[in-house]
């Protein structure tokens, strides 16, 4: 198993400006923390509603990062 596999998507403790949901995605995907913020600011652009739902629904399903990781 590589290290992608065994990768746990968390929001980050650190590093987040709302929930850690944007940085918590990068550290995921290995893509810059700009990057994917901007993603999220492009889902708030048609009428913002999809974006902060998807980004609420992230907020509540994703795990926040353990202590210590």
């Amino acid at each position: 198993m590589n290290a992608m596999m065994r990768r746990k998507l968390y929001r980050a403790r650190r590093g987040g400006w709302i929930a850690g949901v944007a940085r918590g995605m990068a550290d995921w995907s290995g893509l810059p923390v700009a990057l994917v913020r901007l993603l999220w600011v492009l889902a708030l652009l048609p009428g913002g509603v999809p974006g902060v739902l998807l980004y609420l629904i992230c907020w509540m399903l994703i795990p926040r990062q353990p202590a210590g990781l």
